[in-house]
This record gives C-alpha cells, sequence and structure tokens, in this order.
C-alpha cells in the first residue's frame, strides 16, 4: 500500500526519510519528491510498504504530527492520472489549435 506524506522537512533525504517509516512496518520504497530544476526536496514525498495494516498503522500515528517543526500530513496516496493529449486541438470546437493572422 502506498501512502503519501506531506510537511517534511525540505533537507530529508530518500534514506532518513525510509527508516523513519520503518518503525511501522517493512518498506519497500521511500522516495522524497524533489523538484526536477534545482534537486531541492519539494517537502512531500511517498512510502510503500509491503503489508497494509503497516500503512494504516503509519498513517493513524503520524497523520498530524510533527516533524522537525513541520506538520505532517499522511494518508492512502491517490491513484495518478494519465496526462491527456489533446494533440493540439481545441477543446471547445475540436479544430486544431493554430494561430490566425
Amino acid at each position: 500500500m502506498k501512502i503519501f506524506v506531506g510537511g517534511l522537512p525540505f533537507d530529508m533525504d530518500d534514506q532518513e526519510f525510509k527508516e523513519i517509516f520503518e518503525d511501522y512496518g517493512t518498506v519497500s520504497s521511500a522516495k522524497v519528491i524533489q523538484d526536477r530544476d534545482t534537486g531541492k526536496s519539494r517537502g512531500f514525498g511517498f512510502v510503500e510498504y509491503i503489508e497494509k495494516s503497516s500503512a494504516e498503522n503509519a498513517i493513524a500515528r503520524l497523520n498530524g504530527g510533527e516533524l522537525e517543526g513541520r506538520k505532517l500530513t499522511v494518508n492512502v496516496a491517490a491513484e495518478r492520472k494519465p496526462k491527456e493529449n489533446n494533440g493540439g486541438r481545441n477543446f471547445r470546437n475540436d479544430e486544431p489549435n493554430y494561430r490566425r493572422n
């Protein structure tokens, strides 16, 4: 089960993040999301547990808590919706989205 964690300290790395959440069960992956331009943490991440009960325990114990002075938001991660590709067409009238001179 994958969970979302918001409110992370901006200096936290993946290993430290994983170690915190291993207190609640076996973590299969932990990733702090970084800005692609600056490489700095965006203040949130995702943790995936092998067992659903471990994820539920982490959510119950950590949601609303504090870490290094920042309030944590911990909940079940939402499924990521695929990006729609409209092929350069205008949504309103389905005509190609070209500039008119």
